[in-house]
């Protein structure tokens, strides 16, 4: 796909990590944003919501207002750097996502002609930060939205659901997930 830029959110608390930054926790290695980064090669612009870090050096490193306010503040913060048509919306924790995957994203959202697509997991839950977007209608719906949640503003939107092996849309929320991911189980 060409004409998209990449929001990866960084900048969460990570409560149930006991306050430990995901953006560099390691999995194989490699700190987790910048596995997140690697799926997003063609990114014209890549937007990290969250405080610097190295190893992103192409990227592009802002705050929302107040930091750590949430995944909605950050979409909006981020958005206003985005000038391409397209933005991928990813959360920093996704250790199993590739290019393909969001190339995938983006061949699903515009075969149906839709605002979007996102990854859907086992259970049949939307990953509202496993997906890709039309820059116009995030933009839009941003603007008439004033609540919290990401499911509040982004499910009317009625995105593709796309469900991938390999669970792509699987997040490091917890140790137990950190160590699932690194044990590759």
């Amino acid at each position: 796909m060409d004409g998209y830029d990449a929001l990866i959110l960084a900048g969460g608390r990570a409560s149930r990590l006991g306050g430990r930054d995901k953006a560099v926790l390691t999995v194989g290695g490699v700190p987790l944003i910048e596995r997140v980064a690697a799926a997003v090669p063609g990114a014209g612009r890549l937007i990290v919501v969250g405080p610097e870090r190295p190893g992103l050096e192409r990227a592009v490193f802002l705050r929302e207002d107040p930091p750590g306010g949430g995944p909605v503040p950050a979409l909006r913060a981020g958005l206003e750097r985005v000038d391409a048509p397209w933005a991928a919306l990813l959360a920093t924790d996704l250790p199993y996502l590739s290019a393909e995957h969001v190339s995938a994203l983006f061949g699903a959202a515009t075969g149906a002609e839709a605002a979007g697509a996102v990854l859907v997991d086992d259970g049949g839950h939307m990953q509202w930060l496993a997906g890709v977007w039309r820059t116009a209608a995030l933009t839009e719906a941003l603007a008439a939205y004033d609540g919290r949640s990401l499911h509040g503003l982004l499910a009317p939107l009625d995105p593709v659901p796309l469900r991938l092996d390999g669970e792509p849309w699987f997040d490091c929320d917890t140790l137990d997930d950190l160590e699932r991911a690194r044990s590759g189980k």
